[in-house]
């Protein structure tokens, strides 16, 4: 398998991952979506959502804990206490967007990115 293959495969898979962390947490409408051809600053987007402000936290934590235990950090610094109703978690070539629902509806990130091809979540290969 050639380089860029392996490195195709391995962000396309940290982001199955995210996504799987966040259903752990019962995250809805969970999507990710391919952003090499609309956009040079990541890999993939995934957007889910929770349905109050505690779980909003409470999936974002999920992710980071359970992205930790195979020595993956982000960049990004979560407060348990984000009251702002998105929380962007940042692994560089995957950015996860976990939003209260109404925020979600008035960001609309995939409308905004409708370019970007939907892939499809499935069980994450990493376990």
């Amino acid at each position: 398998m050639d380089k860029k293959k392996l490195v195709k495969n391995e962000t396309k898979n940290l982001a199955l991952a995210i996504a799987s962390a966040a259903k752990s947490k019962k995250a809805q409408k969970v999507v990710i979506l391919d952003m090499r051809k609309v956009a040079a600053f990541c890999d993939y987007f995934v957007i889910a959502s929770g349905t109050s402000l505690r779980q909003v936290n409470a999936i974002a934590q999920a992710i980071e804990d359970e992205l930790s235990k195979d020595g993956i950090k982000s960049l990004s610094h979560l407060s348990s206490r984000d009251e702002s109703g998105w929380v962007a978690i940042d692994f560089v070539s995957v950015i996860a967007h976990i939003f209260y629902e109404p925020i979600r509806d008035l960001y609309a990130l995939e409308s905004l990115w409708s370019d970007a091809k939907k892939v499809r979540a499935v069980k994450s290969p990493r376990k």
